[in-house]
């Protein structure tokens, strides 16, 4: 407890221990050694004898004196901080040299703590103690940390793991919420509001304006993106960059070279739209890329390969088909929509860049534009045109054959236009169009689709929240088996988050689904011996909702009655009338 006073020539118990030892007084020898070591103010001396009248403790008083000047000394150094900055460095110094010693002094260390975090080169003998000593390490401020991470990458990383982990499950437990809408899904939180998420604000927080510490986060992310192929990490390294951007800390943010883009695209991530001038502005930074530079790349491609940057990219595109077919024009005349599908094109191929090392733009294929792009067009006038001609009197319909779907091949092979295909079974879900629904599930199902992405849980995530548009539908066999048997059970049982994810919708429509499908659908999701925890919890709460349901009593088809005290009229009438019941 009173480790280095003898260092800096102050008494401490075992110096008194001796004096008592070797004394043939011990009263006089107390006196003289409170003398010695007391506080030397010669004033103080009558006042002493003075709160022992009181039954003031000196313990009590000298603890009180001692708080007292603690609390003026760190003030104090708070103070030199602030002052002149070569003066103020050498102060610290000197008192980081007195004070030092007595670092495992629990009533001092405090003060030393202070010295050290305003020391922005704490000397290296001090760092290499404090990292030595875990209870040192563990009270230090984050200031004092930086200064032992920048060397010391795998204490770095050991301190960073826990929130990487937290960032991923954290997502993941997003994609799997209860909550089931339109309204309120995966991507309807802005930009700003994610960044005020703990993680990043932690990251943010350990980081300060250390080039060197952002670099191995960086680093870090780059190599987990890698081994999971999990694209979480690289919406954290977006968000990660706009947190430092937030903070206005441009020591990081001039020096990356990904800052502008990724700010001119957060702004489309926010309007969850990439208009005409944002688009010039983002083609400027791709093109800017210089030659000895194209290291960029595999950057600016993790940074499309958020989430939430392909699916701005991807809405985009969309309407952008939408505005081509109001203005009886061709994909390949749209040079906004060309740099949409580069853009997403860049994203979807960040893991063969980064994995490859080649720093290269995937060459668009062609035939999405030529012949994929046209086709998913077609498709939606067909599906237009199919609405209303149903709407027709029968007289006025005429022989139109069922829409034509989009060619299989392109969804099974490319990656660009699997998404496109994706986003626009989602897109006709949100405009309630059962029929097209109807065509495409099924299709799906039996489709091979690039990277399995139909059964990924972004995909499901929001399709089952798009479902919910048709909640009605349900009640038909027709649509279950089309969405169940046609879609969602095709891969269910090798497939744990799908079966997840079907549970997930049934939580919310299971009292619109036909009674009969309802049956059938839980004996098969049964959950196996084998399965996770929140397989199971989820199964229990959909089964105790049905029991439930089962205990509630069915609404009576009399009608309640509305007597509300009023008192009963008398009308005329020529024919004798029945009394309504109720």
């Amino acid at each position: 407890m009173f480790a280095g006073l003898p260092e800096l020539g102050i008494a401490n118990g075992e110096d008194l221990k001796e004096t008592l030892t070797n004394c043939t007084e011990p009263l006089k020898a107390i006196d003289q050694f409170q003398m010695e070591n007391g506080i030397l103010l010669p004033t103080l001396q009558s006042a002493l004898p003075f709160l022992d009248l009181h039954g003031t403790p000196r313990l009590e008083f000298h603890q009180s004196v001692f708080d007292e000047l603690r609390d003026k000394l760190m003030e104090r150094v708070a103070t030199i901080a602030e002052g002149k900055e070569d003066d103020r460095y050498v102060k610290l110094e000197e008192l980081l040299e007195k004070s030092f010693p007595l670092v495992k002094m629990p009533s001092i260390q405090p003060v030393v703590m202070q010295v050290l975090k305003h020391l922005p080169k704490v000397p290296e003998k001090k760092l290499k103690l404090v990292m030595a000593d875990k209870e040192l390490y563990k009270v230090c401020a984050v200031q004092v940390k930086r200064q032992i991470w920048q060397d010391n990458q795998a204490l770095f990383g050991d301190e960073v793991s826990p929130l990487l982990k937290q960032y991923i499950v954290e997502k993941e437990a997003a994609l799997f919420s209860s909550d089931l809408s339109i309204l309120h899904n995966f991507f309807s939180s802005s930009p700003k509001a994610r960044r005020q998420g703990e993680v990043v604000l932690r990251l943010t927080q350990m980081i300060g304006k250390n080039v060197k510490l952002y670099d191995m986060v960086l680093q870090f992310l780059r190599t987990l993106f890698l081994r999971t192929r999990n694209v979480h990490y690289c919406t954290l390294r977006a968000e990660l960059l706009m947190s430092l951007h937030d903070l206005d800390i441009s020591e990081i943010c001039s020096v990356d070279p990904c800052h502008k883009f990724t700010w001119c695209l957060d702004a489309c991530i926010r309007e969850k739209f990439v208009d005409g001038k944002r688009a010039r502005e983002l083609q400027g930074f791709l093109d800017g890329v210089k030659k000895g530079q194209e290291q960029v790349l595999g950057d600016l491609s993790m940074i499309l390969c958020d989430p939430f940057a392909s699916n701005t990219l991807v809405l985009s595109i969309i309407r952008n088909l939408q505005e081509l077919l109001s203005q009886d024009a061709l994909p390949r005349d749209s040079p906004d929509l060309l740099l949409l599908l580069r853009m997403l094109s860049l994203g979807q191929g960040a893991w063969d860049i980064i994995d490859s090392q080649v720093f290269k733009e995937p060459r668009l294929d062609l035939e999405v534009v030529t012949r994929f792009l046209p086709a998913m067009m077609t498709v939606v006038v067909d599906d237009h045109t199919f609405i209303v001609e149903q709407k027709l009197p029968s007289e006025e319909k005429t022989s139109l054959s069922y829409p034509a779907a989009v060619p299989d091949v392109y969804l099974q092979d490319n990656r660009v236009a699997c998404e496109m295909g994706l986003y626009y079974v989602l897109h006709i879900a949100k405009l309630r169009n059962k029929n097209a629904l109807q065509r495409l599930l099924p299709a799906l199902g039996e489709l091979d689709t690039y990277n399995d992405m139909a059964f990924g849980d972004i995909f499901l995530h929001l399709l089952t929240g798009h479902l919910t548009l048709l909640s009605d539908e349900f009640g038909s066999e027709e649509f279950c088996s089309v969405v169940f048997d046609g879609f969602l059970l095709t891969s269910f049982s090798s497939k744990e988050n799908v079966h997840r994810h079907i549970l997930r919708m049934l939580l919310h429509l299971h009292h619109k689904v036909l009674p009969s499908c309802l049956e059938t659908l839980m004996k098969t999701l049964e959950p196996p011996k084998q399965c996770s925890e929140p397989l199971k919890e989820l199964y229990s709460q959909l089964t105790e909702k049905l029991e439930a349901q089962k205990k509630t009593p069915p609404p009576s088809d009399e009608a309640p009655s509305l007597d509300l005290g009023l008192h009963p009229v008398s009308v005329p009438t020529s024919t004798p009338t029945t009394p309504r019941s109720g």
